[in-house]
């Protein structure tokens, strides 16, 4: 007889999202006339920059050739964008990194959820709360936890971010072997300093524990005095792997490509105790379950580097964080707190009430759609958040809409 793994029965009835787009939907049928505003899954709108276009041509125009035809590429990427990566975004800020520790993926969503396949099912996890669903839903799966009860799984150790600490987790009581952190905060904007992350690596380091670091939103960071990478905090490299996406940062979330970085160094121990290197694991995981990203794709990534590509892409962003300051200035004067918004796209609201029945008044009175902050975890009860991404236009007249609904 055939036995499914029976750890996928714990998970939630629904994929947040998928919830999302289900009452849309039949808000939509329901209310066809509507012009709906989506301000609630984080997927940008703007096309690609036109560095990356032309990167792309031409990477597919040598395709039809035959000196320029290329098969299958390394599983772990090409050289020259692998290269590339080292040099702009960690050398370029006092990161060490080189290329040979940076693998080429078609998505940050992707790695985090497959990257918890390297340890062993009775280790102790550590999630922020609220949370980026993935983290949580994979570790379910693998059988990590016990089950769901009264908001939050057993087994599990919930790391609260609250008003109260800024929504900056402090350091967890317990012994944990695996923290996840996402900094630029998906859902909340926040962000974290120097001396914090510092104090992050240390427990790490002290207690034998391995940080998830996600940065897929690090473009997003104005403040320069705040750290674009784990690997800026002295003895990082040796307990954080960390994930970054082009999703963002170039508007690839459907072209699809990012990457991992793992250090040569970074340590796990097996059952006797003794140490053991990360990167060949994942790098044997990597080449046995991937063929890599297609070779246009990683022409258009490496066009990001670029002058020009760099210019188009700032500008993108720019565009966003202009949308994330009008959002936040826009809910402050109404009354609400809200965070997020000057580090990151997002922007982080306390409703006043229940995260969904404040989702179903926006949509209802508003037409607007935003992601209710229960769905990210408990401590996210009674918020919601808003996504910079959308036109300025569709912003400012979500916000109109917004203004007379709550009037």
């Amino acid at each position: 007889m055939l036995t499914i793994n029976e750890h996928y029965l714990k998970l939630q009835a629904s994929y947040l999202f998928s919830d999302i787009a289900r009452r849309v939907a039949a808000f939509q049928a329901a209310h066809p006339d509507v012009e709906i505003i989506r301000m609630g899954i984080g997927d940008v709108t703007n096309p690609l920059p036109q560095a990356c276009i032309q990167a792309m041509h031409r990477g597919v125009d040598e395709m039809g050739t035959v000196a320029g035809f290329r098969g299958y590429g390394p599983e772990q990427g090409y050289g020259f964008l692998r290269e590339a990566i080292a040099k702009h975004d960690f050398q370029a800020h006092g990161a060490a990194i080189q290329a040979d520790e940076i693998f080429v993926s078609d998505g940050a969503k992707c790695d985090t959820g497959n990257i918890q396949e390297l340890f062993a099912t009775d280790v102790k996890v550590a999630v922020p709360d609220p949370v980026y669903p993935v983290y949580l839903d994979t570790n379910v799966m693998a059988g990590r936890t016990g089950q769901f009860r009264d908001g939050r799984y057993e087994g599990i150790v919930y790391l609260d971010s609250t008003r109260a600490n800024n929504y900056v987790p402090a350091l967890p009581e317990e012994q944990v072997d695996l923290i996840y952190l996402c900094f630029p905060n998906n859902p909340t904007g926040s962000t974290i300093t120097r001396e914090q992350l510092q104090t992050w690596v240390e427990f790490a380091r002290e207690n034998r524990a391995l940080i998830l670091f996600d940065a897929a939103y690090e473009a997003y960071i104005r403040d320069p005095e705040l750290p674009r990478s784990i690997y800026e905090i002295e003895g990082a490299r040796e307990v954080a792997i960390e994930f970054r996406s082009y999703s963002k940062s170039a508007g690839f979330t459907g072209t699809r490509c990012a990457f991992t970085v793992v250090p040569k160094e970074c340590r796990a121990f097996d059952s006797q105790g003794n140490r053991q290197l990360i990167h060949p694991l994942w790098n044997r995981r990597h080449s046995t379950k991937f063929n890599g990203v297609s070779y246009p794709v990683q022409r258009a990534a490496e066009a990001t580097y670029s002058p020009e590509g760099r210019e188009q892409c700032k500008a993108l962003i720019d565009g966003y964080m202009a949308n994330a300051r009008i959002i936040r200035q826009g809910m402050a004067a109404l009354g609400f707190h809200a965070v997020g918004g000057d580090n990151a796209p997002y922007v982080w609201i306390e409703a006043k009430e229940d995260s969904w029945d404040f989702f179903d008044l926006l949509l209802s009175r508003a037409g607007v759609v935003c992601t209710p902050g229960a769905g990210f975890g408990k401590c996210g009860q009674g918020y919601i958040r808003l996504s910079a991404f959308n036109s300025e236009a569709n912003v400012i007249t979500a916000m109109t809409r917004i203004k007379e609904a709550l009037s």
